[in-house]
């Protein structure tokens, strides 16, 4: 019976400390809420370099929302912030291509595509992920598919030959793959 009451009451003790709020980052405040995760077993290498290509083909349902899979970069960066790894280690490249092309449209192109949306909810999260250094791709391949000339996508993206030559190129550079 003690045994039972001491695992009770080990794993509330557990429970408070993991329950709590998401909070916004340092770096990114307005996308990318984190997580405190206060004394991890896996320690986090401060000093080492974070360098991801994150691969992002999808979008969601709800194109007045920004795409979750963008707003997982400014996750990456923040949280990492927060551990205490300096900007300068952080080496981030968003890869986009699919039917995720939409998500890097400047507005009125945006708005054609959905026009009961009046702004990109991704437009914002771009220029911010932009602003902390990331390279937003998109893939030449979508593009010419989709017809997406560089008149219609956000001044921050940048046109490749195709998603895969990025992929490629970037983890030969030592950059790691995340992939959703």
């Amino acid at each position: 019976m003690i045994k039972q009451i001491i695992f009770l009451i080990a794993l509330i003790i557990t429970s408070i400390n993991y329950a709590q709020e998401a909070h916004s980052g340092e770096a990114i405040k307005d996308y990318g809420k984190v997580y405190t995760v206060s004394n991890p077993d896996f320690k986090t290498d401060t000093t080492a370099q974070f360098k991801a290509v994150f691969d992002v083909a999808r979008s969601f349902e709800d194109p007045a929302k920004p795409n979750a899979l963008i707003e997982t970069v400014a996750r990456y960066i923040n949280m990492h912030r927060e551990a205490g790894v300096p900007a300068e280690n952080i080496k981030v490249a968003l890869v986009i291509h699919g039917s995720a092309f939409s998500d890097i449209l400047k507005n009125e192109f945006y708005q054609e595509k959905f026009p009961e949306i009046s702004t990109n909810p991704n437009a914002e999260l771009i220029s911010q992920l932009s602003d902390q250094g990331v390279q937003v791709i998109l893939c030449g391949q979508t593009a010419a598919h989709r017809n997406i000339s560089k008149a219609k996508a956000l001044p921050e993206i940048k046109i490749a030959l195709s998603a895969m030559t990025v992929l490629v190129q970037l983890q030969n550079d030592g950059y790691q793959l995340i992939s959703f």
